[in-house]
């Protein structure tokens, strides 16, 4: 009988005559099993994906529902004013938002003035003065005592002191070629701020200009303002008065901010370009043939139909009862575009009709009503959207745990095979050894049986 030749033996089984390569073999037998690993990792990466794109979507919708929150609150943008002047160099204006459209004749007759006083000149602003007092009285306001010669020894140190008080006047040292001269100034104009001097200290005032109130007539009516800021005389109207000119009638037309409102209709135009490009983008297919991975949810698809809805949306009656009539057009792909000057004519024109389009009657106008749509998918609570992260999330929780208990069960395997290949690997080490004892037995047998 021939000797058996176990090296052919270690060679099909992957090893050399070291043995076998335990960790190598584990790991090709745990790789063989791993399979599913790779599925759910795919699915992960997929949920992440779609988490990712909803949240991009609902942030792009919230900008797009802020800008149809701006059109249809009644106190925002469409409420928003503009005053202009006819001559701004008598008199400018500001119109706060809901002030009545219309013109308004302003005549200046006088601007409002402040008191002021001056004193004696003295060598400088840093020359000592005689010990004394002088008082301040601000109309019929408690007086205010200056007492010089204590610490408040010099012009400059009474202008500070002074100016500390708060008292309605305001102090400052005037220097020319005769010297140095404290001089004061009401801090508000009008007759009521008007106030008084006393002389003493070695100093002596007098009062260089007499505070007045302004004078002017607005749409015939004679108004006394002890301000230039002339508030209240038209509810909502600010008139700024800048010069006089007694018989020349200056108007100021209050009517709705056409670059404000403008402003906004093409941040909703652009808002909504951006969501409807991201929901195009999820049914556009890839160079592998696929769509996005939200192309079979149906709130893409709900948003979709909320979104090319507004080109077919309209009220009863009114010059404005379409996007068409303000100038938004809607092309192929879903996108809105605006004529700037159709829309620039309809706030011009048409300002009370582009108003009730947008905001209805009672917040039923065309943004309020496209924003409630899309709340229907963005509430925190109940949306749609909300809904689809909740189960995408569930669904990885799902994934991960199956993940987990497999990757549990892989390790258990890992450990079962390096025992049991271990157990080989020492088995085949052995096999040299029992070779040559078979072969040294079976030569002495052939030997015994020879003779």
């Amino acid at each position: 009988m021939s000797s058996v030749n176990l090296s052919s033996i270690l060679t099909a089984l992957g090893s050399s005559s070291s043995g076998i390569d335990v960790e190598s073999a584990v790991e090709q037998a745990l790789s063989a099993e791993s399979g599913p690993l790779t599925g759910w990792a795919n699915q992960q990466s997929t949920l992440q994906t779609q988490t990712s794109d909803i949240n991009s979507i609902e942030s792009d919708i919230t900008t797009l529902e802020n800008s149809l929150q701006a059109l249809s609150n009644p106190a925002g943008v469409m409420s928003s004013m503009t005053a202009t002047s006819s001559d701004s160099n008598i008199v400018s204006a500001s119109a706060a938002a809901g002030t009545d459209a219309g013109t308004h004749v302003i005549e200046v007759n006088n601007l409002a003035t402040s008191d002021s006083w001056y004193s004696t000149d003295v060598a400088s602003s840093t020359t000592d003065l005689a010990a004394g007092t002088f008082n301040i009285q601000v109309g019929s306001n408690t007086p205010i005592t200056v007492a010089t010669g204590s610490g408040v020894n010099t012009l400059s140190d009474v202008a500070n002191y002074i100016n500390a008080q708060n008292a309605g006047v305001s102090a400052s040292v005037v220097t020319d070629a005769s010297g140095a001269r404290l001089a004061l100034v009401s801090t508000s104009s009008g007759a009521a701020n008007n106030f008084t001097v006393s002389s003493g200290s070695g100093l002596t005032f007098t009062e260089a200009t007499k505070g007045k109130d302004a004078s002017l007539t607005v749409d015939g009516i004679p108004i006394d303002s002890a301000s230039n800021t002339v508030t209240g005389a038209v509810n909502g109207l600010t008139l700024n008065l800048a010069g006089a000119s007694t018989g020349t009638q200056v108007s100021v037309t209050v009517a709705p901010d056409e670059t404000d409102v403008s402003q906004a209709v093409q941040a909703f135009v652009s808002a909504y370009n951006t969501v409807i490009g991201d929901v195009n983008t999820q049914y556009t297919v890839s160079s592998s043939n696929e769509e996005g991975p939200l192309a079979g949810d149906p709130a893409i698809s709900s948003l979709q139909s909320m979104l090319l809805g507004v080109g077919s949306y309209s009220t009863s009656g009114g010059t404005v009862s379409t996007l068409a009539d303000l100038g938004i057009s809607m092309n192929n792909d879903g996108t809105l575009t605006v004529d700037d000057s159709q829309l620039s004519n309809a706030i011009q024109n048409n300002y009370g009709a582009v108003q009730t389009f947008l905001q209805g009657t009672s917040s039923n106008g065309f943004a309020s009503t496209l924003n409630t749509q899309l709340k229907t998918l963005t509430d925190s609570v109940s949306g749609a959207f909300t809904v689809d992260l909740q189960s995408i999330s569930a669904e990885n929780t799902d994934l991960q745990g199956q993940i987990n208990n497999f990757e549990t069960y892989l390790t258990s395997q890992q450990t079962y095979l390096t025992n049991e290949y271990n157990k080989a690997d020492i088995a085949l080490q052995e096999l040299p050894i029992e070779e040559k004892q078979l072969d040294a037995e079976l030569g002495i047998s052939s030997s015994s049986s020879s003779s």
